[in-house]
């Protein structure tokens, strides 16, 4: 339920969105059919008033928000920010208007409301895209893979898999490349320790860490086939590289760039020349997601 906080956060972010096409409305009446305002000196007092402290809640609440990652309190300092705005616009016009006799609020609200309308947009577009979900921040990928290749053990850390529950409720699975000499016990332990090391430094709660076994004697056949994924810039990487005892079945997972304009005939470019280097193996060459840096 630590998704509440991003619906917490649309739900703000349409009251501001509302708030904007309302006052756009408003103000578009106006122009359309302008009257002469009237102004006493204390609802200008009033206003400036309102302003200050619109200015001084918003800022807290927003910085509040920030510091403790969540984004319906950052919403809503936003929605104190906007208002504060609107009612700062409403005390410009009116001094314009007390100096000059010009009339400028109608048309001064209008452009106010226009900013507050995409502000909402854009502010409502992030909630929902952390509710649909997003892929994993690159640098919170990087620093949890790095954490776990720390361990000597570790042969690389792959299909990182990171889910939202929350500003501060992560939770994640990953593939692990170990040497095909561990036993499982040792494995076990492994695991408990990468676990326990992940969740303190990176916050994120290790749920699942799969086991991909590397070949210690096959090394010199997966150096080869690297070679030829190293000819292609859009192949990112390569892992689960394994040949099964007693035979010449070989399983390899590749990632091929996302924004790779032709993945497919990549991939079956790369294929055909990964088995033209051992046409006695059998290869099965898995295309995997690019979902993580």
């Amino acid at each position: 339920h630590g998704r509440y906080e991003y619906l917490s956060a649309t739900v703000i972010s349409v009251i501001v969105l509302y708030a904007g096409v309302a006052a756009l409305t408003e103000s578009v009446k106006a122009i359309i059919h302008p009257k002469t305002p009237e102004y006493s000196t204390v609802s200008l007092i009033i206003i400036s008033a309102a302003v200050i402290v619109k200015i001084i809640l918003g800022t807290y609440v927003k910085k509040t928000g920030k510091r403790v990652d969540s984004d319906a309190l950052t919403a809503s300092g936003s929605d104190a920010l906007f208002d504060a705005v609107i009612s700062l616009t409403t005390l410009v016009a009116a001094v314009i208007f007390i100096l000059t006799g010009i009339s400028t609020e109608a048309y001064l609200g209008a452009v106010i409301a226009l900013i507050i309308v995409k502000s909402g947009i854009e502010m409502l577009r992030e909630t929902l895209s952390e509710i649909l979900g997003e892929r994993i921040d690159p640098a919170l990928a990087k620093k949890i893979k790095s954490c776990i290749n720390s361990f000597p053990e570790v042969g690389g850390a792959y299909d990182l898999v990171i889910h939202n529950y929350g500003p501060e409720y992560l939770i994640g699975s990953v593939h692990i490349e170990l040497p095909d000499t561990m036993t499982v016990g040792e494995a076990d332990a492994l695991e408990r320790d990468i676990a326990e090391k992940v969740n303190k430094e990176c916050g994120v709660i290790m749920a699942g860490i799969s086991v991909y076994s590397a070949n210690t004697e096959s090394a010199h056949i997966r150096e080869k086939i690297q070679k030829v994924l190293d000819e292609y810039p859009e192949v990112l990487e390569t892992h689960g590289f394994y040949i099964e005892d007693g035979t010449k079945n070989v399983k390899l997972d590749i990632i091929i760039d996302f924004d790779a304009e032709n993945p497919t005939e990549i991939y079956n470019e790369v294929s055909e020349k990964i088995r033209a280097l051992y046409p006695d193996y059998n290869f099965d060459i898995f295309l995997d997601a690019d979902i993580s840096d």
